[in-house]
């Protein structure tokens, strides 16, 4: 059962930083009331089968990919663009799988992940201040005093588009779109077509006579549903908390409190202040949680995190999802990782190599180097085989478009290409063929 000190508004009590201010207080606490009476977007039981499964990531008999879109969009909402996410999820997690002869739990930055944090209040041009732009479920992104003004029927939009968003993923996970050989046919084609071919087709024809021999021995598609169906959760930053405090009910079997906008929630960086509204609001909830962790973060500082949020130690229960940037992991991650082993502690750890390593190109673009993100991954692999310990996932802001947001990987996308097609609400993602190029490369780290 919960602390009983504990509620779902307890929250409102203690300091809290990276949320809007609302002109109309009362016009947000009729959103919330309408949110409160809405349908559950995900279920108690859902998230307690995740955190099963990745309680199997922290004994490292599994391991968790987790990954999407920076910011989702109300404008850029459409099948094609959930479908194309959600297949090279899938593909991902087929390479990911055989190489490292362990399940992959799949796990999206999707169907909430509306939020996000910004770096000031206010953003200038011209001369004009106006609100930062936070997320469609908070204000817009156009730059003018319309759009940028907080407005709480936006995440009523939120709600709805999430509900759509994963009506529409639970089609695709159950209804023969995740089927192993299709995925495998996709794969195939992204070999044939990649520059670094050679690399990829010895993975790529394994697989290939496994499904082949798998096949000879009956288990197929029409006989085994788990070839042919897959497990998809969904996650996002938990950082709105009139949102997800809206959104959380108590479960009738077990009377415990639940979100349920998703079936994990994390908190960021910039919100995990012990003492702070957000870890007081997790510490609460039953849903598989994560907390990003930076280069400044302490031992004891961690150690009070975890503290706070998993003090009954429940495997499954915390990720700690690293993401220092690639000159940073090697001094800063250990330190991190023989304390948690000195306590005993249940975690798992993922990284996530994507916002250590943004910079800013002389066009003004935000970009991500390939190069970086993959230098981050394999040093991350590197630390847990020294330390005895699990590295458990990856954390991705990706997307199945081809977008021109990342620089590198095999079709060496420059900075001069930025421009051609840079879609991205926020932050910088991997498109559709870097990620797949970055899920060959970590399956080598995963099968050493």
């Amino acid at each position: 059962m919960s602390n009983p000190a504990w509620s779902p508004a307890s929250w409102r009590q203690l300091p809290i930083r990276q949320q809007p201010t609302y002109i109309d207080p009362e016009a947000l606490a009729g959103v919330e009331a309408v949110l409160g009476r809405l349908p559950p977007l995900v279920f108690a039981e859902e998230a307690r089968e995740l955190q099963r499964q990745l309680a199997e990531v922290a004994a490292g008999r599994a391991f968790l990919l987790q990954g999407g879109d920076c910011a989702e969009s109300f404008a850029q909402f459409a099948a094609d663009h959930i479908r194309d996410t959600f297949k090279v999820i899938l593909q991902m997690a087929v390479v990911l799988t055989y190489s490292g002869r362990r399940p992959v739990v799949k796990v999206g930055r999707i169907a909430g992940q509306f939020a996000k944090p910004r770096s000031a209040d206010l953003e200038e041009r011209d001369g004009e201040a106006l609100p930062s732009y936070r997320g469609d479920i908070v204000n817009g992104i156009d730059f003018n005093e319309q759009q940028r003004r907080p407005d709480p029927q936006r995440l009523l939009t939120a709600y709805h588009q999430s509900a759509a968003t994963l009506n529409l993923v639970r089609a695709f996970a159950q209804g023969g779109l995740a089927d192993l050989h299709q995925v495998h046919q996709w794969n195939q084609s992204f070999v044939a077509a990649n520059p670094l071919r050679d690399k990829y087709c010895e993975i790529g024809d394994r697989i290939q006579d496994a499904l082949a021999f798998m096949e000879v021995c009956g288990v197929s598609s029409t006989t085994t549903p788990s070839i042919r169906e897959t497990q998809f959760y969904t996650s996002h930053e938990a950082l709105l908390l009139n949102y997800e405090q809206a959104l959380t009910r108590r479960d009738s079997l077990s009377g415990d409190w639940y979100d349920c906008s998703a079936h994990m929630l994390w908190i960021g960086e910039r919100t995990r202040e012990p003492g702070g509204a957000h870890v007081e609001f997790f510490r609460g909830i039953h849903n598989p949680i994560g907390v990003k962790i930076g280069p400044a973060c302490s031992e004891d500082e961690l150690l009070r995190l975890i503290e706070a949020l998993n003090p009954a130690d429940n495997a499954g229960r915390l990720t700690l999802i690293t993401r220092m940037g690639a000159d940073n992991l090697a001094e800063k991650l250990p330190r991190l990782v023989r304390a948690v082993q000195r306590e005993g502690r249940q975690v798992v750890w993922s990284s996530d190599p994507m916002h250590g390593n943004t910079v800013k190109a002389a066009s003004g673009y935000k970009t991500r180097s390939f190069d970086r993100i993959l230098r981050e991954c394999q040093q991350f692999f590197a630390i847990h085989r020294a330390e005895g310990t699990h590295a458990g996932g990856i954390h991705l802001e990706m997307t199945g478009d081809h977008v021109t947001e990342c620089t590198g990987g095999a079709y060496d996308i420059s900075e001069a290409d930025l421009a051609s097609c840079y879609r991205t609400q926020c932050d910088p993602r991997l498109n559709g063929q870097q990620v797949l190029e970055l899920a060959f490369r970590v399956s080598e780290f995963l099968s050493a």
